[in-house]
């Protein structure tokens, strides 16, 4: 899959410069039908285009369907008046797919950034050859384009959101999976395309799971004006991602982000990195159901978190004194990153998102006492919980109409097909 945002070169040619205008206007129609209905006009104000050029590109958008008229019309501008212009809501669309430790979530998301088909799995993935995981990730997939196409969805490309150091397709590292050096990339497309004989082939790329999470609440949260936050994602792992101005910090090489393994205590609990006293054995579901007493061998499918809140609601000491400690050290951790990189933002998702009431005072509490900055106070809306839109999948599929929406004419329907 192309690269994301390939930058315009100097001397492009006339095909260049339309494909390039007819990402613009695509955009445009995109980020206009948010928040009201785009009109060629309008568009054409917004990108600096004259009317006339975006008529032309608007017109082979159409035919090549990616946008529709809603047959709504405007008056009171100049000429006659403007006829409503939406994405289609057929066509082109992101596959994304999410690996984690208990569980595989697949989606589809069509080019308004819209999820239109999900189907999640509770798996126990630990301990399971990686090549098995993912060719029941694949069988998830291979459902989801199915339903996909009933709804005249027509996804161009699958995005994997992977647990772990994640790079050139593989997972270099999950520890809470037991993979190392698995090409997860090529495993998934290839137990893909043995699934749909005669169909074409999806190109796959993949990514850090908690990166695409961060990507979800960035384009699709809640996070209004918000461009700089802390991601942490807690599952099984605690797994981070860091945006600055808009942009994910993915580091020298890819690895950025990995909190869940700042080390806590050098004396503290094993992990399965390696190392000892990780954040992830105070702040991850293990460690807080353990330290709960619920059994989470017995607790399948998110049940055993759904538990634990259920005890803390009704004020067990037990429950809410877990969801102190791993709140206290959420906070501590994350201290030093703010001390670092100055977000405006901390944001919180996964199972996290459910349990932010217990959470976020103790958490708010060491921040408070700890950001050097003095910026920090408990109910500053700083710390904040996940969207529901901010997930791993959906992220994932939208990596993918990022690519549609940089290069359309690239993703247009074959002829004769």
């Amino acid at each position: 899959m192309k690269s994301i945002l390939t930058p315009l070169g100097p001397k492009a040619d006339k095909d260049t410069v339309r494909r390039h205008n007819l990402s613009l206007v695509l955009r445009a129609v995109r980020d206009e039908g948010e928040s009201g209905e785009a009109t060629r006009a309008g568009v054409a104000a917004r990108v600096g285009l004259t009317r006339a050029a975006v008529s032309s590109l608007v017109e082979q958008l159409m035919d090549s369907g990616f946008l529709t008229e809603s047959g709504k019309t405007f008056s009171g501008q100049a000429g006659r008046p403007g006829t409503a212009l939406k994405v289609a809501r057929t066509g082109p669309a992101g596959l994304g797919v999410e690996i984690n430790i208990d569980y595989v979530s697949v989606c589809v998301v069509d080019l308004a950034g819209t999820g239109r088909v999900r189907q999640t799995e509770h798996l126990d993935n630990r301990g399971a050859p990686a090549g098995e995981v993912l060719a029941r990730a694949a069988a998830i997939a291979a459902r989801t384009l199915d339903s996909a196409s009933e709804q005249e969805l027509r996804p161009v490309g699958a995005a994997l959101a992977l647990p772990g150091l994640v790079s050139g397709g593989a997972v270099r590292q999950a520890p809470n999976l037991g993979w190392n050096e698995v090409p997860a990339q090529d495993l998934f497309a290839d137990a893909l395309t043995a699934l749909r004989p005669g169909r074409p082939v999806l190109p796959v790329a993949s990514e850090n799971e908690a990166n695409l999470a961060a990507l979800a609440e960035l384009w699709f949260g809640g996070l209004g004006d918000v461009r700089s936050f802390l991601y942490l994602t807690g599952e099984i792992g605690v797994g981070g991602a860091l945006v600055l101005n808009g942009e994910l910090l993915r580091g020298a090489h890819g690895f950025a982000g990995e909190i869940g393994h700042v080390v806590v205590d050098p004396d503290g609990p094993e992990c399965r990195c390696g190392s000892r006293g990780c954040l992830e054995q105070y702040a991850g579901q293990s460690a807080f159901l353990r330290a709960a007493g619920i059994d989470e061998a017995g607790a399948g499918g998110g049940s055993g978190v759904l538990e634990l809140e259920r005890r803390a609601r009704a004020g067990d000491d037990r429950a809410v004194a877990a969801l102190a400690e791993a709140g206290r050290m959420l906070g501590r951790v994350v201290s030093g990153a703010v001390n670092l990189v100055d977000p405006d933002a901390v944001v919180l998702g996964g199972i996290y998102r459910g349990l932010m009431p217990w959470l976020a005072p103790p958490a708010d509490e060491e921040l408070t006492g700890r950001v050097v900055s003095g910026l920090w106070s408990p109910g500053s809306g700083r710390l904040r919980a996940s969207s529901v839109a901010g997930d791993a999948a959906r992220g994932a599929a939208a990596l993918v109409v990022q690519d549609v929406l940089d290069d359309p004419v690239a993703y247009a329907e074959p002829s004769g097909g």
